[in-house]
């Protein structure tokens, strides 16, 4: 996939971090161009795809490929007068079939629990057979890249964050969408990587167990849209619309303002306000957001490892030739933003610290 590529990004990580190649328009309305290229041995993919979608959506049309990769392509389409998105899963291995499947749920669960904020219609989806069909919403991508490298306009981060804040203080019926996410399972995960200190997993553990103790488990947890990027968001004058849904589910408070805070870092001001507004219900949601920071930061540092190495292993940055300077130049992008991520760690952990030092 590409980079935060418009409004409806097939994964956060690892090829998230791409930004070398151009992106394409989101799920958002506008003038729908170009053709769909049927031939040869990616034509057959994509008539596989469409021939599935036909199968749950004849009246599907497609007209445009948003955006191909290992797995998924991306199609928009008409059905009868309106515009609809197509995601067709391409890799149908155990992980990514859960995670689709997961994001069917979640949009059918919609149609019965309608979220406080802007979501696209579901139009028609097959969990067996990897398709999803949703209506394509009005607006433009909040941000093009995971990580802007530029601050967003102030009216746009106020604007998301609004919508993540409605989204926190709506409370869908219990087992709506499933089991929360098992903190403990992804700090020994992190740990045993050697991304968490023996120091951070006790101060990460006591403040859990103090932010557990103070409401318990089911009544501190919030429903949250678990990637709650810029990229991820769409800003129209109706108001922003939310898309990819596929790692909502139940954390304790403020993941998505941890999640806001971790890619906005060329917008202080913008980290403040989220900051504020985290420790606004008090030491525990303070403790909360501090644990959901860390544990995004640390999910970050390791995606981007991942991602410097893959590129010091192409074949443009080892060999001289006209692609070299683009992918050094690349590499360097990657290494500097890492650097970040490790700076906004620390800072992190001093935070969780002094937290620990308030219980």
């Amino acid at each position: 996939m590409t980079a935060g590529s418009g409004s409806y990004p097939d994964a956060p990580y690892p090829m998230a971090v791409d930004r070398r190649v151009r992106r394409v328009p989101g799920v958002g309305t506008g003038p729908l161009s170009g053709r769909i290229d049927l031939s040869g041995p990616q034509g057959a993919q994509l008539r596989t795809a469409i021939a599935a979608v036909h199968r749950i959506c004849p009246e599907f049309s497609p007209v445009q490929l948003l955006r191909r990769s290992g797995r998924s392509v991306l199609l928009v389409g008409t059905t009868g007068r309106a515009t609809a998105v197509a995601k067709c899963l391409v890799d149908h291995s155990p992980a990514w079939k859960e995670r689709f499947q997961h994001e069917i749920a979640v949009y059918r669960s919609f149609v019965r629990n309608r979220p406080p904020v802007r979501v696209p219609r579901l139009v028609a989806a097959d969990p067996a057979g990897g398709v999803l069909v949703i209506e394509r919403m009005p607006g433009r991508a909040a941000a093009l890249q995971r990580h802007p490298v530029q601050a967003p306009p102030r009216a746009d981060v106020r604007a998301a964050l609004a919508a993540v804040c409605r989204l926190g203080q709506w409370q869908p019926p219990q087992g709506t969408f499933g089991r929360p996410l098992d903190y403990g399972t992804q700090m020994s995960r992190y740990y045993e990587l050697g991304l968490l200190t023996d120091r951070d997993m006790g101060d990460l553990q006591k403040l859990l167990h103090g932010i557990t103790q103070s409401a318990g488990r089911r009544g501190v947890l919030q429903f949250c849209h678990g990637d709650a990027l810029l990229s991820n968001m769409l800003l129209s004058p109706a108001g922003p619309v939310l898309v990819d849904w596929e790692h909502a589910g139940l954390y304790l408070p403020g993941y998505d303002l941890a999640t806001l805070w971790t890619v906005l870092g060329d917008a202080p001001l913008a980290r403040r306000q989220i900051s504020q507004l985290a420790q606004l219900a008090g030491p525990a949601s303070r403790d909360a957001f501090l644990v959901n920071l860390m544990l995004v930061l640390t999910r970050e540092i390791r995606t981007y490892e991942m991602a410097v190495q893959r590129t010091l292993a192409e074949p443009a940055v080892q060999q001289p030739g006209p692609g070299q300077p683009v992918a050094v130049s690349f590499a360097e992008e990657q290494r500097l933003l890492l650097r970040r991520l490790h700076d906004d760690c620390q800072l992190a952990r001093r935070a969780v610290r002094a937290a620990v030092g308030t219980r």
